[in-house]
């Protein structure tokens, strides 16, 4: 008899649980979701759930590394816009800061919250989030079509970064998306005209 799928039921069960876990984390915050919790969302016995991961600090292991993997592998599965100039530039912006929003944004943000307080957890996170920003850093070098080696470019695309988290808190207690769009077309401008996009544009318009 193949192993298979019984691999295949534990591997989807296994899955399953991450996903409850980043659930419940981002909806109920840290302290409150408890295996017992999870292990409910999940549609599981908190047995079964034991079975997978017998600690709660195995389950939380597993979950954080779950979490910053979905957020990278998003990251990279940005499709370089086909515009250019200054709406390239909006584009590329806007996509960057839906990265940052949604569960996994909130997930995270909860267990940032929650290893400020406790030294492991931090010591387990510091290097998914390190591994994180590298991507997302990588991906709006690429799609902006700019100079990593250039401090002044690598500071504005630090901003970028900057502004999209701040946007995701802001939308966390309230729907933001007005404000959210005004402020993404602003600063889209400007940094269009930092590099030189808005003039690319023109030049362009201006050619045909």
């Amino acid at each position: 008899m193949s192993l298979e799928p019984k691999q295949d039921r534990s591997r989807a069960t296994r899955a399953r649980l991450l996903e409850s876990t980043v659930h419940c984390v981002a909806s109920r915050g840290w302290s409150a979701s408890t295996v017992s919790v999870i292990a409910a969302d999940a549609g599981i016995s908190r047995g079964a759930l034991q079975h997978h991961f017998p600690t709660r600090e195995e389950l939380v292991a597993a979950a954080l590394e779950h979490m910053f993997d979905e957020r990278r592998l998003m990251v990279e599965a940005m499709a370089p816009p086909q515009l250019t100039g200054a709406e390239r530039v909006h584009a590329v912006v806007a996509t960057l800061v839906e990265l940052y929003m949604g569960d996994l944004f909130r997930a995270a943000l909860q267990a940032w919250v929650a290893a400020a307080a406790d030294p492991q957890m931090l010591e387990t996170i510091q290097p998914l989030e390190r591994r994180f920003a590298r991507s997302v850093h990588a991906a709006a070098v690429e799609h902006l079509g700019v100079d990593d080696d250039d401090p002044h470019a690598r500071t504005l695309i630090q901003t970028t970064l900057d502004l999209a988290r701040g946007l995701a808190l802001a939308d966390l207690l309230s729907d933001d998306s007005k404000r959210r769009r005004r402020i993404v077309r602003t600063w889209s401008q400007m940094l269009a005209a930092e590099l030189g996009a808005s003039d690319q544009e023109a030049d362009s318009h201006g050619s045909h």
